[in-house]
């Protein structure tokens, strides 16, 4: 488990450290090591390039331990999470323990598939991870209550979601983010809401992982021991932005999809400080 960052409790701060991390995704390109599902692996991996990040889907066993030691920042995915995708997590997660690198944990299915309790565990143990990025379905599974889960999704806004991410992030030592109609992320010293998005982003496939991978990205630029509150802030806010201005251009899911990788090719630190809508208070 990794000790929590003392960060940013303002929110004014708070998202302008975010805005930062933004801007230094696109200025330094960090490599990001992502270990995702068969259905959104070319979605995380253009959503990336749109972001400014250089993307290597590295999911083989025998290379995992390796390469992650030459990238900035781990993601790791559950969805399809075959055998050798759980054994390639733990010697990515190990790989990047030992060189000091950021893991990104998205347990996708968790609520639907108690296995991958295990895995996330297993994960904590012998390697590291910095950040816990989940629908609030997901977390509220992970904090050990029954929720609105239907298969990979879950509906809405869910009661008791802030309680349950603070638990989370305590029990595991990392940041927890917990996406739907309003996001709630936090440490476990602070909580932040966020209140960007479109209801489009709910009608295609991927929305969820594309948003995991900017994390891997900004949490790549934040290095392990930076603020990963600030990571999750940056790289979801991004992705909310990113929708809202798709969802202008475009009102059915198809085209929506291919004007929502354009507009995250057009978000900057400067979009996140004009137009980010977030809440923050300390606990």
């Amino acid at each position: 488990m990794n000790e929590r960052h003392s960060g940013a409790s303002d929110a004014g701060a708070l998202l302008r450290e975010a805005a930062r991390l933004a801007d230094s995704v696109r200025e330094t390109s960090p490599l990001v090591d992502c270990l995702t599902n068969f259905v959104t692996v070319n979605d995380c991996a253009n959503v990336l390039l749109a972001f400014g990040a250089s993307p290597a889907m590295c999911d083989a066993q025998d290379e995992a331990f390796d390469f992650v030691q030459l990238a900035g920042a781990a993601y790791i995915n559950f969805g399809t999470y075959i055998k050798e995708h759980e054994m390639a997590g733990y010697q990515m997660a190990l790989g990047a323990k030992l060189a000091g690198k950021p893991v990104v944990v998205d347990p996708v299915g968790c609520g639907a598939i108690p296995h991958l309790f295990g895995v996330l565990a297993r994960i904590c143990r012998t390697g590291r991870v910095d950040l816990i990025k989940g629908n609030m379905g997901e977390i509220m599974a992970l904090a050990g209550h029954a929720s609105a889960t239907k298969g990979v999704d879950s509906d809405g806004d869910i009661a008791g979601i802030e309680e349950a991410a603070v638990a989370v992030a305590r029990k595991y030592g990392c940041t927890v983010a917990a996406t739907g109609k309003a996001d709630v992320i936090t440490d476990g010293t602070r909580l932040v809401r966020l209140h960007n998005g479109t209801e489009l982003l709910t009608e295609i496939t991927g929305a969820g992982c594309m948003a995991g991978a900017l994390c891997g990205a900004t949490a790549a630029a934040a290095g392990a021991g930076g603020d990963m509150l600030a990571a999750a802030v940056a790289a979801i806010t991004a992705m909310s932005l990113a929708g809202e201005r798709a969802a202008k251009q475009a009102r059915l899911p198809g085209s929506f999809r291919v004007a929502l990788v354009d507009c995250v090719a057009e978000i900057t630190g400067s979009a996140l400080l004009a137009e980010g809508r977030i809440e923050c208070r300390c606990l």
